[in-house]
């Protein structure tokens, strides 16, 4: 028998177990004195709202229950009836929702969810997907006697398909609860959900859904990490690639769930309250029905993922007394000290872990076409481009499913057929963003990388950005390969180049970041403390120091090495590195710095990033989108999308679709290789 692995903080803590709840029980409380002090808030002409959101965001909602039976007792009307008719809004649905008990909170959502044309998914899966047996027996209740119907009906009826047989199935609440699990059964699930996915043709989806919809959530836990060992790839990548629609969104709830329900609401509130307008049902629903449970555990996960607080980013997205009442259900700012709780260090600390087991196997797009032919493929380039007008179809065709070494092999066979420059007929007979993604692709990736630093240091401006992304993320290899094609193309070294180009801490940055000589060892963990030491004893203020230490560490040691460095910086200081480079530095070298901490954390998102910019807001930054699909996509441009369809909530593919148009867009396509 194994032991289960960490726990993520259940609902209902067990006895003696630390209350992680944002909001506690009102000391001295007197339930007609509140009753009263409401009664009054709310007669007369307007209501006093921040008396109202004041008193209800103080006290707890066994309280709360209290204040409406002594309101009724008083007054003979219904307090909630009363709130509803005072107030508007969202704020009015907040303190309404705080009013009602967990359970009836959960139905009445649940009701909306399925009332009306169409059918609010996203709803359902947050609250099946993460209530704890317990809490679905009281939902299940509360629903019968709030509208005097039976949930599961009303969910049958109202979902279909595999989606709506997960759903039955957490709705039962029969999730194993046991703390001890068999090692031959976490083997077994490991090996029936691998058949059931990865070796089967078609999908078995009922193998899926009795796994994550009855093993207990510690049996979970080690079955996923016995998955990833085994298959070389997280269970999340495999229900990615084997389910679809809301059947495969309702599964990674559930996975997300099992591994860390906090981390699972801290990302449902960020995405909320990220990009353009805000998901207010969203936040509101998880505010009310988690600030009792494991608010703070929310905020400390939050706070280490986001490097912001929960607070500020509530503060800064919202308005009014709907804001004033989301803010005290936080209940304090994680940043007010510049400083995570005490307990953000071992959650980051855990997630370092978690990603220093995760071997995640990098694949691209791109791949060699298996029935190559350099000879056929030579010609038919040539007869799209001869003649009258351009068969871009063809081109693209061609270029984009071909590996970078087979296009070499198209050149060289065009140029002994034809006497002709490839490269040249393309630029002559294709223009624009089409014209640079395509000349991108024939051009061998240093070269390619060459020729980006070069346009980066062309002309009046230089483009730091383009030159942080290159160096910063290339392996030694890549920057030795870089280094020589630069010499070869222009006839001067890199290191030159840059030397004339750049100036101070940045240059310095750039010029080891271009020798290409990181180490390229394994992780010393007694060398990793002192490096966490040195970065962490330079005094704040101290800029160049500060600069100069972060340099001899950032610039020179692996990789494995600097995540463990990272994890004992934050160790010792309850800082992440991150967030301590944004503190103290500024423009370019702040920049540098970023990136490479970001590359080493996770390359794959820090892509994932760049393409979401060359794509956000007015306007397609088609230079850094070409840059990336071209360099990544016989690389990891497969993880880039995978990377990019968690955090971004939308897939690479429907991204560029939106965004750019035309045989540009047909040509990113190709490249992206699918639709997650």
């Amino acid at each position: 028998m194994v032991s289960a692995a960490e726990p993520d903080t259940m609902a209902n803590p067990a006895q003696g177990a630390k209350y992680r709840g944002s909001i506690h029980d009102f000391p001295d409380f007197d339930p007609s004195q509140d009753a009263e002090a409401l009664y009054t808030a709310m007669k007369g002409f307007g209501s006093d709202k921040e008396a109202i959101l004041e008193l209800i965001t103080s006290r707890s909602n066994k309280q709360r229950q209290e204040i409406c039976l002594s309101y009724k007792s008083l007054y003979g009307k219904d307090l909630i009836a009363d709130l509803k008719y005072e107030l508007t809004g969202k704020f009015e649905r907040l303190i309404v929702g705080l009013m009602r008990p967990l359970a009836y909170s959960d139905a009445k959502e649940i009701k909306d969810a399925i009332s009306g044309i169409g059918t609010d998914e996203k709803c359902l899966i947050e609250i099946l997907a993460s209530r704890t047996n317990e809490q679905i027996h009281q939902l299940v209740a509360a629903y019968k006697d709030a509208y005097e119907r039976d949930l599961e009906s009303d969910i049958i009826g109202d979902t279909s398909g595999h989606f709506q047989k997960m759903l039955v199935v957490l709705l039962q609440g029969t999730r194993e609860e046991d703390n001890v699990v068999s090692e031959d059964l976490v083997q077994q699930d490991v090996q029936d959900l691998f058949e059931a996915g990865e070796l089967k043709w078609g999908t078995d989806e009922a193998q899926f859904i009795f796994i994550l919809g009855n093993r207990s959530k510690q049996h979970l836990r080690l079955v996923f990490d016995e998955y990833l060992k085994t298959t070389g790839k997280p269970i999340e990548a495999s229900i990615r690639a084997e389910l679809s629609g809301d059947f495969e969104k309702l599964m990674l709830a559930v996975v997300k769930c099992v591994r860390s329900t906090p981390e699972y609401f801290a990302e449902r509130l960020f995405k909320a309250m990220k990009g353009l307008g805000t998901r207010d049902n969203t936040l509101i629903r998880i505010m009310v029905t988690r600030s009792e449970l494991d608010m703070l555990d929310i905020r400390e996960i939050f706070r280490t993922k986001y490097e912001k607080s929960l607070y500020s980013m509530i503060k800064n997205d919202t308005s009014g007394e709907y804001k004033k009442a989301l803010l005290k259900l936080c209940g304090g700012d994680d940043d007010a000290a510049g400083q995570f709780f005490p307990e953000a260090a071992q959650v980051a600390y855990q997630m370092w872990e978690l990603s220093a087991v995760s071997r995640v196997e990098l694949k691209g797009t791109v791949r060699p076409a298996g029935d190559f032919n350099p000879d056929a493929d030579a010609k038919a380039l040539r007869k799209a481009m001869k003649g009258l007008g351009t068969d871009e179809d063809t081109i693209i065709d061609i270029i984009t499913h071909r590996s970078n070494a087979q296009r070499q092999q198209i050149r060289q066979t065009f140029k002994s057929h034809f006497g002709r420059d490839l490269m040249a007929d393309l630029k002559s007979e294709i223009s624009g963003d089409l014209a640079r993604l395509i000349l991108g692709l024939m051009m061998p990736p240093a070269h390619y990388d060459a020729k980006q630093l070069k346009k980066a240091m062309e002309g009046a401006g230089t483009d730091e950005k383009a030159l942080i992304e290159i160096l910063a993320t290339r392996n030694n290899d890549e920057i030795r390969a870089i280094n020589e094609a630069y010499k070869e193309d222009y006839h001067k070294s890199l290191e030159d180049a840059l030397s004339s180009d750049t100036s101070g801490h940045f240059k310095r940055i750039l010029i080891s970041l271009a020798t290409g000589n990181r180490e390229e060892g394994g992780e010393d963990r007694d060398q990793a403390r002192e490096d966490a030491q040195e970065i962490a004893d330079t005094p704040s203020g101290d800029k160049t120091s500060l600069e100069t230490r972060f340099m001899t560490i950032l610039c020179t040691r692996s990789y494995p090495h600097l995540r463990r460095v990272f994890q004992e910086f934050i160790k010792m200081t309850n800082y992440d590195v991150e967030h301590i480079i944004k503190k103290e530095m500024s423009g370019d070298v702040r920049d540098a710095f970023v990136a490479i901490v970001q590359s080493v954390k996770n390359k794959p998102l820090f892509f994932a990033d760049k393409l979401y910019k060359s794509m956000k807001g007015a306007g397609t930054d088609e230079k850094m989108l070409t840059r990336v699909m071209v360099s990544r996509s016989e690389i990891d441009l497969f993880n880039i999308r995978q990377e990019f369809i968690e955090k971004y909530d939308k897939s690479l593919h429907q991204a560029l679709e939106g965004d750019t148009s035309g045989d540009f867009l047909k040509a990113l396509l190709a490249l992206c290789g699918g639709e997650d």
